[in-house]
């Protein structure tokens, strides 16, 4: 552990912080502040090619160079700049706004514009874009392609063991058989549907001023169309424009965002305690990793430690994802400042997100499929066929199938002679019967194979 994070109060900085590191440049103070500074100088670049604004007419090149320096990029050393600033103004987006001012001064042509930094805007006009364009990148760079990695893996494990067969547990009892790999298929199936539900979030903006109208906007400049400005403003930024706020975008599509990525780490939970119980049934086993120690006490422990971590994570994320769903849309009146504070921990449920898939991840690199662990308890359950044969009856119209079947095997054990003997007896066509007396356990599967090889 690096000596800047033992003293970190967060573990996501502290024990996790090389689990999340590509987290840091987006959703960083560092991060925000990059973004603010980045949309103050686009904004003003629109407004300087806005015909309408004629004390914007004639800039020369180098003054639309300074803005696309600040909108490009921001030195840590800036950065520090800002926070400095604003330990004056005791307002970050204002801190923002003198620091653009400050960088302009080197160009003479901005000398006496520099009032057009902000123009028109209220600190939310900035944030909301700022925090839109964070959860878009982050979405872009890392949550979507780290959830593929993830998704790759779990469907090539359900390729590979496509035709391994497993005993089923339902209400944690022995049940119909189906293979590995289709069980995995399920996971692989239903994360990719929310996976696409996850891209599919549209991410919204606005810059309409104090409380949504463009009130001082069309007071200084009536002729300029600023709804349209606006608009075309906030597409350029790879956004979609909401025209109907308060003096905050309302944050629906916050909502829409952490609910889609919830949902994912609800499959993810559910995948986590799926494969810690095949862990524990011996289904999969663990490989042993030379150093490593399962228990300070128990030498012979080898834990999931992993799913665990994954699980638990997942559960953090959560937590803080559906209260950051149901808080932001809701504000008093037009505006409060309670979804200030809480928009700063949209990072933190990113983090613990990140942070449980890479541990899956692992998890899953790390474990093998024991077939010897998995023929043992289909070997030992061939009441399992009870199921198929009262169906095949049914069929012929044998009376009461499913009694027979059910006095048969219910709460028994059976081997395979006691089931064949049975099948021998029954009165239906000869052709089923003899397909039932070659059904064992391990190949009443249905079609699992399949479905698990075209997952």
């Amino acid at each position: 552990m690096k000596p800047d994070t033992l003293n970190a109060v967060s573990p996501i900085d502290g024990r996790y912080a090389d689990k999340c590191a590509e987290l840091r440049p987006l959703f960083s103070e560092h991060g925000l502040i990059r973004q603010r500074v980045r949309v103050e100088a686009l904004w003003l670049k629109a407004l300087a090619a806005e015909e309408g604004i004629a004390e914007l007419r004639g800039l020369p090149a180098e003054a639309m160079t300074v803005l696309d320096t600040l909108a490009a990029q921001l030195q840590d050393a800036e950065a520090a700049e800002v926070k400095r600033l604003e330990r004056t103004t005791n307002h970050d987006v204002k801190a923002v706004e003198y620091f653009v001012k400050s960088r302009l001064d080197a160009v003479p042509a901005w000398r006496s514009r520099r009032e057009f930094v902000h123009f028109a805007c209220t600190s939310e006009d900035i944030n909301n874009l700022s925090y839109a364009l964070m959860l878009k990148e982050a979405r872009e760079q890392v949550l979507l392609p780290r959830l593929d990695a993830l998704i790759t893996r779990l469907r090539t494990l359900a390729h590979e063991h496509a035709a391994l067969p497993m005993m089923s547990r339902t209400h944690g009892q022995p049940a119909t058989p189906t293979t590995l790999g289709k069980e995995l298929a399920n996971f692989v199936y239903r994360l990719t549907r929310q996976r696409a539900r996850f891209a599919a979030v549209v991410i919204e903006g606005k810059i309409n001023g104090a409380v949504g109208n463009f009130n001082a906007h069309r007071v200084a400049y009536p002729e300029v169309d600023w709804r349209a400005l606006g608009r075309r403003f906030v597409e350029s930024l790879g956004l979609t424009w909401n025209p109907y706020t308060t003096q905050i975008e309302p944050h629906d599509w916050m909502a829409e965002y952490f609910d889609a990525l919830a949902r994912i780490n609800t499959v993810l939970i559910d995948l986590c305690r799926d494969v810690w119980g095949y862990i524990s049934l011996g289904y999969f086993r663990q490989r042993v990793v030379a150093g490593e120690v399962g228990s300070s006490t128990m030498p012979h422990k080898v834990n999931p430690i992993d799913f665990e971590n994954g699980e638990g994570n997942l559960g953090l994320a959560n937590a803080l994802l559906r209260f950051l769903a149901d808080k932001l849309p809701v504000s008093r009146w037009q505006r409060d400042l309670t979804d200030s504070t809480v928009q700063r921990n949209v990072g933190v449920a990113a983090a613990h997100s990140l942070i449980a898939w890479r541990s899956i991840e692992r998890g899953l690199d790390r474990i093998d499929a024991d077939p010897e662990r998995l023929a043992a308890d289909l070997d030992e359950n061939w009441e399992l066929l009870a199921e198929p044969i009262q169906t095949v009856m049914r069929r012929f119209g044998v009376e009461n199938a499913y009694e027979q079947l059910k006095a048969l095997t219910r709460g028994q054990r059976l081997d395979a002679a006691a089931m064949r003997e049975f099948i021998a007896g029954l009165a239906i066509d000869e052709d089923a019967k003899q397909r039932l007396l070659e059904l064992t356990p391990h190949t009443y599967t249905g079609i699992a194979a399949e479905l698990a090889k075209e997952i």
